[in-house]
């Protein structure tokens, strides 16, 4: 980074050498497996609950100096399990397959050894880092480039909504890192003139349970027959048949490092409920953000037209909230990040589209105005709060339409969480306010709605282009 030290500043060049990899440790007790993908040998798994002691330094897992000053640098005091398990079988050259919780810091664990490999054999186009949305990729992008600062990385993003000439005349320029989104990838490819991958040494697949959800497959699977032979990484929260088959398809006998498989959400996550009518829902959320001012907080709701609502709603009530959906363009819903991460917002009324990958440190509160259709959509978002040893809140707005769901999601969580109970006449102070705001919203989305259509591009059967599949619909 800028501000370091330039004596410890070491340029990517022809000279330079990695540190030793370590051997990893063959006294690691085996985990429970995995269910093995149908057909083929299953990976190695190397760990599980019983997990072996964390690296107290990345300098133990054999991480270069360079890379663990910037690792110091960015506030990475010690390495997270899935880095402390994954770093070392990376470094040997091995395939990997990483499961981990969200929030375990896996970006690192991928990003460092694809960079600790490029230090020792530099070259234009060395790695590729394949995600599913936008503001993954751009993340991750910002990553790469923090954690190679002190080696001159350069990292070109490739993602739909931006100006396909300004990406090209960056690929001109031969960066050693590309973080993209599948379909923008593949239009470079094929119409990018002299931009080729033939010589690529690493691939990363990050989020691709997410990947394929998204209807990436067919893109996918015409990538992996134009990228040559390559070490390849795949990083998932879930290992699902479909994540299994792109591991048989785009992996050569890859160990599998599987970190907290069975503690679904993290250990210093407070997560309660509120019972209330529905027609009260407003109110109760109202009150909760009163008692809670000045912390931040992300709201999910199901719909894009219940994020504009809530959105609308609250900031006539006085609250600093802005929405976040696939239905804005790309450059609003950076601006509602930005906001939001800068703290001149402390309210993001949030669709999934904000529910995984997005790194945002510091949320005090994650809230769900309407609960999630199933357990795993629920773990990925509290896992906005909670990250990275801190410790959080995830609240849940739970009516009488909601008791089945509820207790699907309680039993997929393995326990009964508690009630936070409000009594009925501290909420119905704000039922006047918040009534007159609700009319407010309601006149605003008729405007709205009026204005513009539905925002989404669609081609002729009614599918997403190619542009615009990097492009959550939340």
């Amino acid at each position: 980074m800028a501000n370091m030290p330039s004596a410890k500043r070491r340029q990517i060049d022809k000279s330079s050498k990695t540190a030793s990899t370590p051997t990893a440790n063959d006294s690691d007790s085996p985990s429970e497996r995995e269910e093995s993908p149908a057909g083929g040998e299953s990976p190695a798994d190397v760990a599980t609950d019983q997990e072996p002691p964390a690296a107290k330094s990345f300098q133990e897992l054999g991480v270069i100096e360079q890379l663990c000053e910037a690792c110091k640098s960015l506030g990475y005091k010690a390495p997270t399990p899935i880095q402390s398990q994954s770093i070392p079988f990376a470094l040997q050259g091995r395939d990997l397959i990483g499961l981990a919780e969200t929030g375990s810091g896996k970006t690192a664990a991928f990003v460092l050894p694809i960079l600790q490999a490029l230090m020792d054999q530099p070259q234009a186009f060395h790695s590729l880092i394949l995600a599913p949305t936008r503001e993954l990729a751009q993340q991750i992008s910002q990553a790469v480039e923090a954690l190679g600062s002190m080696i001159s990385v350069r990292c070109t993003l490739l993602i739909g909504g931006m100006d396909m000439m300004s990406q090209s005349i960056a690929l001109g320029k031969k960066p050693h890192v590309l973080v993209a989104t599948p379909g923008r990838l593949l239009d470079h490819l094929e119409n990018t003139k002299g931009f080729s991958l033939r010589q690529l040494k690493y691939l990363v697949l990050d989020e691709a349970d997410r990947l394929l959800d998204m209807d990436f497959g067919p893109i996918l699977d015409k990538l992996l027959r134009i990228l040559p032979k390559r070490k390849t990484y795949l990083f998932s929260a879930t290992m699902s048949s479909k994540v299994e088959s792109l591991e048989r398809a785009s992996l050569t006998d890859p160990i599998r490092v599987a970190v907290s498989s069975k503690r679904q959400t993290a250990s210093s996550l407070l997560q309660s409920y509120i019972f209330m009518p529905h027609k009260n829902k407003d109110v109760y959320l109202v009150n909760v953000l009163n008692e809670r001012a000045g912390q931040t907080a992300i709201i999910f709701t199901r719909t894009v037209h219940e994020t504009q609502r809530v959105s609308i709603m609250l900031r006539n009530l006085g609250f600093s909230a802005i929405p976040i959906h696939g239905q804005l363009s790309q450059s609003s819903r950076l601006a509602s990040l930005n906001k939001f991460r800068a703290k001149s917002r402390n309210l993001l009324i949030a669709t999934d589209v904000a529910a995984r990958g997005l790194d945002i440190p510091s949320v005090d509160l994650v809230l769900n105005y309407d609960l999630p259709q199933d357990s795993k959509t629920y773990i990925h978002r509290v896992g906005r709060t909670a990250r990275a040893g801190r410790s959080g809140i995830a609240l849940s707005l739970v009516t009488q339409y909601d008791i089945e769901l509820w207790l699907r999601i309680e039993l997929a969580l393995g326990k009964k969480l508690d009630e936070t109970k409000i009594p009925k006449e501290e909420v119905m102070i704000f039922a006047e306010r918040v009534g007159d705001a609700q009319r407010v919203a309601a006149v605003e989305m008729k405007n709205m709605q009026d204005q513009k259509g539905s925002g989404l591009r669609r081609n002729r059967h009614g599918k997403r282009g190619r542009e615009n599949m990097d492009e959550d619909q939340g």
